[in-house]
């Protein structure tokens, strides 16, 4: 565009007139986009009743390429919508906003106010999908609870059902610890506790995904400090730097695609590190980032590669396996490492061949935890939800150490923007109310966090010997933060605080 929009010049709207040309204009490009846009998803998309949430989740992505203050603004003063909750129903919010602009102007021919069904449909069509996908949520809130099991969940039946009736909605097994025998008895103790407490819970399996993490470690007990060298390799320890701290990597082929200067961190991000020197066999590390004291590496701890666009398959040999036991006794299955809308396509490729005997169709939840994964976050949306019942997880470990933790708080609010835009249910997982959980005792920051996670569709809870205190109390903080709001939306109840 050479000239500059109305709806993005501030001098261009000062009078109510000005606002509705430039609301109309706004309306008319973003329209225009969104055709164009939603013309080349249709191709991949199966499920007819997806196409309303796609058509908004284009009209969406159009808005919000689009720095739309100025225009905020206006709205404000003259007391309208500033268009900031338009996730779920953008077209209703403009045409609504255009009908009372057009009403104030006088205007003869006027544009038809959405109905409230029509203004309100996107809510509920992301409440069936979030029904469809996770489970009905229970009476006493809309934010669903997933419970990491334990080990001892295959063993103790009292235990299970206990996470039941303290408010588990969602239990979720890691493919990556115990075996196919232990999942059956978890699965199978879920079943059994459904039916005695008379409360419903979907079973999730994490497929494991490809290992980037540490192997065998050469100094196990020595502190890395910053300064210090690591010798990151493929399949052999180099005698050439035995006096640094040499780790072997569990997934050596990813090593050839990491290049000088390229960043490298070590578990979950507490040890940063910059290659200095790049080769097939292994990779010479600076230490750049670490807590004073320094820190122990420890084997089978994740590492991260940034900056780095690494080409890895997502489905392991092990997940083809697994893949078989999920098709036959899960609810959905959780995604690891995908990357973009072929690693989805792929999945739902191997779901096919084992999904023939299934009533219902597996509901496939896609885990974002890199970099590639926001940026390509439109088109896996499109290609999972397109073909079967989806949802999101915000992984936020992994997530944080690949975009920076400056950034995951910005990154996670637009990823719950994007996903209520294409009416896709969320789960916010990863450290919610950790030190609860693993200690007893919850931090203030921890807590501040399990409410601001009521703007999901489900909260994930990781294993801990203080599991059912945690689920007790996030089941209450999910209640009360209920009443105050809802996804982005201040609830103006009555407040009791000072009285």
């Amino acid at each position: 565009m050479s000239a500059t929009p109305d709806y993005l010049d501030p001098s261009a709207l000062c009078t109510p007139k000005q606002a509705l040309n430039a609301l109309k204009a706004l309306r008319q490009d973003i329209e225009q986009e969104a055709e164009a846009t939603f013309a080349e998803w249709k191709k991949t998309i199966a499920r007819k009743e997806f196409e309303y949430s796609a058509k908004n989740f284009a009209r969406y992505l159009a808005l919000r390429r689009r720095d739309l203050r100025p225009l905020q603004s206006a709205l404000l003063v003259l007391g309208l919508s500033s268009l900031g909750r338009s996730e779920s129903r953008v077209l209703p919010n403009l045409d609504a906003v255009i009908a009372s602009l057009q009403a104030i102007c006088n205007e003869k021919e006027r544009i038809e106010r959405p109905t409230t069904e029509e203004f309100f449909k996107g809510e509920n069509v992301l409440k069936q999908n979030a029904d469809l996908t996770l489970g009905k949520a229970p009476d006493r809130r809309s934010v669903r609870i997933m419970v990491t099991l334990p080990a001892l969940a295959a063993t103790n039946y009292d235990f299970v059902c206990r996470l039941l009736e303290r408010g588990m909605n969602c239990a979720r097994i890691n493919c990556a610890h115990d075996s196919p025998n232990e999942w059956e008895k978890m699965i199978h103790h879920v079943r059994r506790a459904e039916k005695s407490t008379g409360l419903s819970c979907k079973v999730f399996m994490d497929l494991a995904g490809p290992k980037v993490r540490t192997a065998k470690v050469s100094r196990p007990k020595e502190k890395t400090k910053k300064g210090d060298v690591i010798y990151l390799y493929a399949h052999r320890a180099s005698p050439r730097y035995r006096h640094v701290q040499q780790v072997k990597c569990a997934l050596p082929e990813i090593l050839p695609q990491v290049k000088e200067n390229d960043e490298v961190w070590i578990d979950d991000g507490h040890i940063g590190a910059v290659v200095e020197k790049a080769s097939p066999s292994g990779l010479l590390l600076r230490v750049t980032s670490v807590e004073a004291k320094g820190r122990v590496i420890k084997p089978d701890k994740g590492l991260n590669f940034p900056t780095t666009e690494l080409d890895i398959e997502p489905l392991t040999e092990k997940d083809l396996r697994d893949l078989d036991f999920i098709c036959e006794f899960a609810d959905g299955v959780n995604y690891s490492f995908v990357q973009d809308a072929n690693d989805v396509k792929r999945l739902q490729n191997e779901l096919a061949k084992r999904n023939a005997k299934r009533k219902q169709p597996l509901a496939l939840i896609a885990k974002i935890e890199t970099k590639r994964a926001v940026g390509n976050f439109p088109e896996i949306v499109v290609q999972g939800a397109g073909k079967q019942p989806f949802g999101v997880m915000i992984a936020r470990g992994d997530l944080a150490v690949e975009i920076g933790y400056q950034r995951i708080a910005e990154i996670q609010e637009e990823l719950l923007w994007l996903s209520e835009a294409a009416h896709v249910p969320v789960i916010w997982a990863t450290q919610v109310l950790e030190s609860l959980v693993k200690k007893g005792v919850p931090s203030r920051a921890e807590i501040t966090d399990a409410a601001m996670a009521e703007r999901a569709e489900c909260v994930m809870l990781n294993k801990g010997e203080f599991i059912l205190n945690a689920i007790e109390i996030l089941d209450n903080v999910l209640m009360r933060m209920e009443q105050h709001q809802r996804k982005k939306t201040p609830q103006l109840r009555r407040l009791y605080s000072w009285e």
